[in-house]
């Protein structure tokens, strides 16, 4: 199989730049990985029509998805077909020191999520997981107080737990 692991950063910074020219507050987003060549080779026309391109070896499209659905709900009705290399998963999340743990309900929610949402030290940030098939990640970080390209941090297994549960989607 083609190495696909050194296109990963191109990928994951092409599709978080393309989620994030939308603005913030918006539901999750899914991405199948499609290797490039197989593409074109059965749509000739989507080279001149969408700007692929062969030097890429892969491609993302975007899939639609139920928007009613819990993240974990929907990975888990997900299997892709043997021609998919990987996925992308982008989503957004209220992120609290550690220190704000105490001012939190434990036993409700909807109350967790309102408190969450209006404490003072609460930061936005988008997550982007690309998981191959092959089992490599990389993930990207964008916060929305450093909502620029060059502020977004791209490493592997930032998000292990969503690295993980996209990488189940390829289980047989």
């Amino acid at each position: 199989p083609m190495d696909f692991a050194s296109n990963l950063e191109p990928l994951i910074r092409e599709v978080e730049d393309h989620v994030a020219s939308a603005g913030w507050d918006q539901p999750v987003r899914l991405f199948a990985l499609v290797p490039t060549a197989n593409l074109l080779d059965a749509n000739p026309e989507l080279a001149s029509e969408l700007g692929i391109s062969a030097e890429m070896p892969l491609t993302s499209v975007e899939q639609e998805i139920e928007d009613t659905l819990e993240l974990d709900e929907l990975l888990a009705t997900i299997a892709w077909p043997e021609d998919v290399a990987g996925a992308i998963v982008v989503l957004e999340r209220i992120v609290l020191p550690p220190s704000a743990e105490s001012d939190l309900p434990s036993n409700d929610d909807s109350a967790l999520v309102q408190a969450a949402s209006d404490h003072p030290e609460r930061r936005d940030v988008r997550i982007v997981s690309a998981v191959l098939r092959s089992g490599q990640n990389l993930n990207a970080l964008r916060y929305r107080t450093h909502d620029s390209a060059d502020a977004v941090a791209v490493a592997p297994n930032l998000v292990s737990r969503l690295n993980d549960a996209v990488a189940s989607t390829f289980a047989d």
